[in-house]
């Protein structure tokens, strides 16, 4: 078997990857194929912390757009990771994955509180570890929140799934000859203001030397030829 490249990993899933067909709820199909492609990585060795969003549950920017105060609708959203979280925990576990929940916001009866140290003793523990509520605070996304975890647990690298293969110059969708990055710099995702993860998020890795990865989870087998060291996907680094 290939040693993988990576030892500790940051998982970054939009809450897209539990959604069922329409686009929204939570559909157990899902996230048992999410947690598949996790247990693939897992048995690999490499340890494994998970931030999710709430995009299949809640959008913020719907609530401000009707004149909802934004700390309001970020800390509904941050519920709403919390719950993704469960159902991802249950499906991680029916596969005999033993997993825990943290929570930034405190709720003892179904999750951990996040301390920093325990789960890192988790992680050491050979346990994947669900870090739910976000940062804990409003005006900050769930992308922050994994770039802000990853450095707290010392992840080797966060890596963004979507269902995009990479970085592109234009929307590939609208765009079908965009031309799509293998590399970009810390600067070139800023300068470019790339919709694939926020500039705080972005901002926060440069500062810390912490490469991004961002995939298309959807490809069989990405995520663990990524964590192999394979190159796929658009890094962004120094």
């Amino acid at each position: 078997m290939n040693k993988p490249k990576f030892q500790r990993i940051m998982l970054k899933l939009g809450g897209e990857a539990l959604a069922g067909p329409s686009g929204y709820g939570i559909d157990p199909q899902r996230a048992e194929d999410a947690s598949l492609k996790i247990q693939k990585v897992r048995e690999l060795g490499v340890e494994i912390a998970i931030v999710i969003g709430a995009g299949n549950l809640w959008r913020g920017r719907t609530g401000i757009e009707r004149g909802m105060e934004r700390a309001t609708a970020d800390y509904m959203g941050m519920l709403g990771t919390v719950m993704n979280s469960l159902a991802l925990m249950d499906a991680l576990e029916r596969l005999g994955i033993v997993t825990r929940v943290m929570s930034a916001l405190e709720m003892r009866a179904v999750a951990e509180p996040y301390i920093r140290r325990r789960a890192m003793r988790h992680l050491e523990k050979d346990r994947v570890v669900i870090l739910g509520g976000g940062t804990g605070n409003p005006y900050f996304s769930t992308d922050t929140a994994a770039a802000l975890r990853a450095m707290e647990i010392e992840a080797d690298i966060v890596i963004k799934a979507t269902k995009v293969d990479g970085i592109y110059e234009n929307d590939p969708e609208k765009d079908p000859k965009a031309k799509r990055f293998d590399h970009l710099t810390y600067i070139d995702a800023l300068n470019r203001r790339i919709g694939v993860m926020d500039s705080t998020a972005i901002s926060l890795c440069m500062d810390n030397n912490l490469p991004i990865l961002v995939l298309d989870i959807e490809q069989p087998g990405s995520l663990v030829r990524a964590v192999l060291g394979e190159q796929l996907g658009t890094i962004i680094n120094e």
